[in-house]
């Protein structure tokens, strides 16, 4: 058991990510609020930095501590499946976990020099670029939380990095043709992907005095259980 301080920053964060996270799939309820498009661009790439800080902050943390990270994240990716897809209508990708459990192989492939992890981060590059269509953020999702690793210790204007791979994963051109035709919602999701990576990072570096409850491996359940409730709300409003 290590005793280090809790980072009240990094907690924040997650919290922060989760509430978009629960924000953008209220789309999904019934109601016309495609606004909420908006602040959901915020949580994936919310999530990748908290990964990033645990990863940039515990070059510290032990190989086992890692090897546990992948494992939850695994595990509560076949545990929200079937919640996710009976939420989502007509989902086309797997839930967002596994994106998050092969970006951890690359990020970590980056970090740790040896040749297991370098191999496993080659084969999650690999996975990723043969089956994009099957994975939530595609490609460009794998690559976001190294993207976040390579800059959370620079200056803010290198968060435009990770900002484009942001946007790169929640389909641009998408975006981009739809912004064209003066919709609101997409000309405002491509501002939030470009700053999303330098609002986290400023989060990060000027709310370390603030203490939320702490968010621990009982919360990788709020993920599958988001989608169970507001499935129950779509069903008693419907």
């Amino acid at each position: 058991m290590h005793m280090t301080q809790r980072d009240g920053a990094l907690d924040l964060l997650k919290w922060l990510a989760l509430l978009c996270m629960v924000l953008d799939h209220l789309r999904y309820v019934g109601y016309s609020v495609d606004i909420l498009y908006v602040p959901g661009r915020l949580a994936f790439p919310w999530f990748c930095l908290a990964m990033a800080a645990n990863l940039a902050r515990a070059r510290a943390v032990t190989t086992d501590g890692q090897w546990r990270y992948l494992g939850w994240l695994l595990l509560f990716s076949a545990i929200s499946e079937m919640p996710y897809r009976m939420y989502i209508p007509h989902p086309d990708t797997l839930n967002v976990l596994p994106t998050l459990a092969l970006g951890l192989l690359v990020a970590r492939g980056w970090q740790d020099r040896t040749l297991p992890a370098r191999l496993l981060a080659a084969g999650a590059l690999l996975l990723a670029a043969l089956f994009p269509e099957r994975l939530m953020f595609g490609f460009f999702g794998v690559l976001l939380p190294l993207a976040m690793l390579l800059v959370i210790k620079r200056p803010w204007y290198f968060s435009l990095l990770p900002g484009l791979v942001c946007l790169a994963a929640n389909q641009w051109t998408v975006l981009y043709s739809s912004a064209r035709f003066g919709n609101s919602a997409a000309i405002f999701g491509i501002a939030t992907c470009l700053i999303a990576p330098l609002l986290g990072l400023l989060l990060l570096r000027y709310a370390r005095g603030v203490q939320p409850p702490p968010m621990r491996r009982w919360a990788y359940g709020l993920y599958p259980l988001h989608f169970l409730l507001l499935l129950l709300v779509r069903q008693i409003t419907a």
